[in-house]
């Protein structure tokens, strides 16, 4: 066992993690931007509903173009909430893909760590028995006392 060898493939799984997180991080900004767009687009034609003023009198002309424009504005508000649901759906599966990215890495760690334990244990053996052998040449020498 070498929990070494296991090193280079900590080390891609790390590079890959903290690769995916900036990709979320990306898809994060680019999912706010979309929220805020749609939050502007409603806004817009909330302002734009209400105005002109009540009792102000349009002409046909006038209210036809006024409810053409809301209607492509209601275009725009289903269009960019169309956009929002596509950019949610990313944002999941970055998020998913970062998640089994980081469960990947966190069981490579593992795997090493608990190699490092076997190898610390093999190597504790190896110097028990070799303490254990000295022990007992020792003990079968003759001391000097002995008088052999």
């Amino acid at each position: 066992m070498n929990s070494k060898r296991l090193d280079p493939l900590i080390r891609r799984a790390e590079k890959r993690e903290d690769t995916l997180a900036k990709e979320l991080a990306k898809k994060v900004q680019a999912h706010e931007q979309q929220v805020r767009r749609l939050e502007d687009l409603a806004r817009f034609r909330t302002e734009y509903e209400t105005l002109p003023a009540p009792g102000t009198a349009l002409s046909s002309s006038l209210l036809k173009n006024r409810a053409a424009f809301l209607a492509r504005i209601d275009d725009a508000v289903s269009l960019q909430a169309k956009q929002l649901a596509s950019s949610e759906e990313a944002l999941a599966i970055e998020r998913t893909r970062l998640l089994l990215a980081s469960r990947d890495k966190l069981v490579l760690e593992k795997l090493a760590a608990s190699y490092r334990l076997a190898e610390r244990k093999l190597e504790e053996r190896r110097e028990q028995s070799v303490l254990d052998e000295l022990a007992a040449r020792q003990h079968c020498r003759p001391s000097p006392e002995d008088g052999r």
